[in-house]
């Protein structure tokens, strides 16, 4: 058993709470973290720290899955609170959100990075002091004609984008399993999407 599979990893999912929200392309962080709980078996039962919260064993690791329930734009309260809490190293920790700068279909893990204007990034980084910590970013493309990117990113996917949406959020939980058991770095090598994409 290696190194990666003893730790114990937070998973965090940005997204805005409540129905309304539910299927809003801001929230793909709270939809992966659906679909990971959903395979893993687990349940959100819990509130803890101003968010859903649930907790695990997979393969060998602890495995803590969070959904702040703040409001994006408030999202690092209930982060630094749990990575406080936990104790977790920033490296331990993987925070899965929407980039208007990726194509749809297409997705980045990177340990580190700005926050290219997203305002959940942006508060996390603030409370926590860094920018240093893993972080899965998935793409949901630019708003067509003169869409305000505010209004498009509270707009939800429509029908025409869900087959692709599905198989984005599969390959999505895939590489957060993989990271899980295997570290970054591979899961960078087989999930990142190729340059130029």
């Amino acid at each position: 058993m290696n190194d990666h599979s003893t730790k114990t990893k937070l998973i965090i999912g940005l997204g805005n709470p409540g129905k309304k929200h539910y299927n809003n392309r801001h929230n793909v962080g709270f939809m992966i973290l659906d679909l990971l709980a959903n395979e893993l078996g687990f349940e959100f039962t819990r509130r803890q720290f101003k968010a859903l919260v649930t907790d695990g064993s997979f393969n060998g690791s602890k495995l803590i899955l969070a959904k702040p329930q703040t409001f994006m734009n408030h999202s690092g309260r209930s982060v630094g609170s749990l990575t406080r809490f936990y104790r977790i190293p920033y490296s331990d920790m993987l925070v899965a959100y929407d980039d208007l700068d990726l194509p749809p279909g297409t997705m980045q893990l990177r340990p580190a990075g700005g926050s290219a204007g997203h305002n959940g990034m942006r508060s996390i980084f603030d409370n926590l002091g860094t920018q240093a910590f893993p972080r899965l970013r998935i793409g949901i493309g630019r708003p067509p004609g003169r869409i305000d990117p505010a209004d498009y990113v509270l707009q939800d996917f429509n029908s025409d984008d869900q087959i692709l949406l599905e198989i984005t959020l599969k390959r999505a939980v895939d590489c957060v399993r993989l990271y899980i058991q295997e570290g970054i770095q591979a899961a960078m090598t087989k999930f990142n999407s190729p340059p130029g994409l």
